[in-house]
């Protein structure tokens, strides 16, 4: 009954139908706005590390589809040899599989490689106290901006609803399931604020503070405690309050950052 009352608050009201067709569209509309043209000079990175992101951040669900080579090589600006290289050095990895016939494709491992598993990228910087502080520096412009924004845009039934579905989703979220849809939640929110070019930012953001999340633990009552500020800053988005949105983001920030700074500074 909690759950259908706060329903009622923000609006998502949709029938059967049309929650059941708003959740089989759910997460194109940020895959593309990650899925844009790489710099030519290191296509191949870029290319890798741009399916990384849409792996990584939960944007495609363990066992979905990724886009076709031809459609990824269009989006991305480049040849459809190196989308096939980057397809199969992430095939090798571990990430992905490759399936023939009718129904064939490209598709998600359903258990991906985990961060702990993950071979170290040469170019992985230290986790310092700075780097913490870049990182929760960046996120809280970017993400209290998000939040802010969003809540002054007017929204259909169907984005209302994929917005709340996400939340839902993460409420539900197993510790192993957790960080992707968390992360998935924040891109929504991201995307929520109309602003294409910002997805990517906070992707970007979001991979770096995804490693350092990665070397803490999951506490029981921290995710409890962000479960009801997630649903604050969705609220206060989809009911127009813009102060309770910005207020209710930066106090989640806040409280992600004492534990990255408890857990890992350097004594």
């Amino acid at each position: 009954m909690a759950d259908k009352s706060i329903a009622d608050r923000v609006g998502t009201d949709s029938g059967p139908e049309e929650v059941e067709a708003t959740h089989a569209s759910v997460g194109a509309p940020l895959s593309d706005a990650l899925l844009i043209p790489v710099r030519p000079a290191n296509a191949f990175e870029e290319t890798v590390g741009r399916l990384l992101q849409i792996i990584r951040l939960g944007v495609v669900a363990p066992g979905g589809s990724l886009p076709p080579e031809r459609e990824l090589a269009g989006r991305l600006g480049v040849s459809r040899d190196t989308v096939r290289e980057s397809i199969k050095s992430l095939t090798e990895a571990g990430y992905l599989t490759s399936r023939r016939g009718r129904y064939g494709g490209t598709f998600l491992t359903e258990t991906p490689p985990t961060p702990r598993t993950e071979p170290a990228a040469v170019d992985q910087e230290p986790i310092s106290r700075a780097a913490i502080d870049d990182v929760l520096r960046v996120r809280e412009i970017l993400e209290v901006g998000a939040a802010r924004m969003a809540a002054t845009r007017t929204f259909t039934a169907a984005e209302r609803e994929q917005l709340w579905s996400r939340l839902t989703d993460l409420r539900g979220a197993t510790d192993a399931d957790y960080r992707r849809l968390d992360s998935r939640l924040h891109l929504a929110i991201a995307e929520a604020a109309g602003a294409p070019s910002l997805v990517g930012m906070v992707a970007d953001n979001r991979m770096r503070l995804n490693r350092m999340l990665d070397q803490i633990p999951l506490l029981t009552r921290n995710i409890a405690h962000s479960d009801e500020q997630h649903e604050a800053i969705v609220i206060a988005i989809l009911t127009g309050d813009a102060e309770s949105a910005g207020a209710a983001m930066a106090t989640h920030v806040d409280g992600s950052a004492t534990l990255l700074h408890g857990f890992l500074d350097e004594v």
